[in-house]
């Protein structure tokens, strides 16, 4: 990863995450950008603007109105100067001002005046965070182009648990290099499944899986880095949408996904089935909650699911297709058997337990194809996926031309 002579302005508003911003400098430093910082006034409560200035070794703006600053057009030749702007932490208020195109101070005048990709990664109370009116303002910014990064969910300093932890600073700085990557898919069309099913059993109940969908969404971020136009066809989770996706559908049985897919796929050149379809469902759904009685079993008659997979290979013309494999055991065998019998171009495969896979933030994959194999080592499911993607590319390339 390189950042050489890339120049990065660094945007931090008011938060107890703004700790965070100091080290996301370093870390932008230590893969050789050029970091200069703009912090709003509740920012300096938390943070001092020496901090910033020491470690980015560049003076560090807090106002609009220095003078000195402003004699030679500070806020415009900011704005010209950033290649990426990143806003970190983005408080409720800070999106809130964006969203409403807002000036009233150097931040976001700088962001009005840019033409540089914007970036902002939340940080705030979960429940600030599930408020609609910040959704609201979320999806004004996301459709005027804004990249959201996070946020994350977990431990908060008010003692809360939920989402609205800003992401970390290396998780900031890899959105940051994706950014700058080549774009190995311009100009192709990649539809993406990605998630679990869910298949009903009465009003209430339901079978599914363990599926979070955080390494699909990866792979639809990742195309979409690499300049694709993405269709992200997700199940049922609880994820926001990736920065640079063309178009999302929600799904939840593998019906709905079959038809969703199938739909979206006609004019692809792509698709990448990361979903985790469920394999049975149940051959009636009962229209009332079932109950027990006495202790009697329960007895569930399943029908086998439609094969997305090889319903799109056995199509006369189909887009190039890439399924992924799930295994306790046996990764490889079972994984070079599904390529073949499904007809697929490209398979990924991962091991899922001991920290892999499912509910975890790492995973590991084997990439199999007719005639060769990859192995993508333990990584981030970030990076993973643009390792995939990359992979992904270069076999559409050399099948498709």
């Amino acid at each position: 990863m390189s950042l050489a002579q890339r120049r990065i302005l660094l945007g931090v508003s008011g938060g107890i995450a703004a700790y965070k911003s100091c080290e996301l400098v370093r870390r932008l430093r230590d893969l050789g950008a050029e970091v200069r910082v703009v912090m709003t006034e509740g920012a300096t409560h938390f943070v001092s603007a020496t901090t910033f200035q020491a470690l980015s070794g560049q003076p560090v703006r807090t106002s609009l109105w220095d003078a000195e600053a402003e004699a030679a057009m500070g806020h415009i030749e900011l704005a010209r100067w950033a290649e990426r702007i990143i806003i970190a932490p983005a408080s409720a208020d800070l999106l809130a001002r964006l969203a409403h195109g807002m000036a009233n101070d150097l931040l976001t005048t700088v962001c009005l005046a840019s033409a540089a990709p914007v970036y902002v990664a939340p940080a705030m109370n979960q429940q600030m965070w599930a408020h609609p009116a910040v959704q609201a303002n979320i999806d004004t910014l996301r459709q005027r182009g804004v990249h959201l990064l996070g946020p994350a969910s977990g431990d908060q300093a008010c003692g809360d648990i939920g989402s609205g932890r800003m992401l970390e600073p290396l998780e900031l700085r890899e959105a940051i290099v994706a950014s700058f990557g080549k774009p190995v898919l311009r100009g192709l069309k990649v539809v993406v499944s990605a998630g679990p099913t869910y298949e009903d059993i009465d009003p209430v109940r339901f079978i599914g899986n363990r599926s979070s969908g955080r390494m699909g969404f990866a792979v639809a971020e990742a195309a979409a880095q690499a300049g694709a136009e993405v269709t992200l066809v997700a199940g049922p989770v609880s994820l926001a949408t990736p920065p640079g996706i063309a178009r999302r559908v929600d799904v939840r049985s593998a019906v709905q996904m079959r038809d969703a897919v199938l739909a979206a796929t006609p004019q692809a050149d792509i698709y990448i089935g990361a979903a985790a379809v469920g394999d049975y469902r149940p051959a009636e759904v009962a229209d009332h909650k079932l109950k027990k009685h006495d202790g009697a079993a329960l007895e569930l008659h399943l029908t086998e699911n439609p094969d997305i997979l090889a319903t799109l290979a056995a199509q006369t013309v189909r887009p190039f297709l890439v399924g992924f494999a799930a295994e306790t055991h046996d990764v490889a065998r079972y994984a070079r058997d599904k390529l073949q019998r499904k007809g697929l171009d490209m398979i990924a495969a991962n091991q899922v337990g001991s920290g892999l896979g499912f509910e975890a933030d790492d995973n590991a994959l084997n990439l199999y194809w007719a005639d060769g194999a990859a192995e993508l080592a333990r990584t981030s499911k970030t990076e993973l996926a643009r390792q995939l993607v990359t992979q992904v590319a270069e076999r559409y390339r050399a099948v498709r031309g």
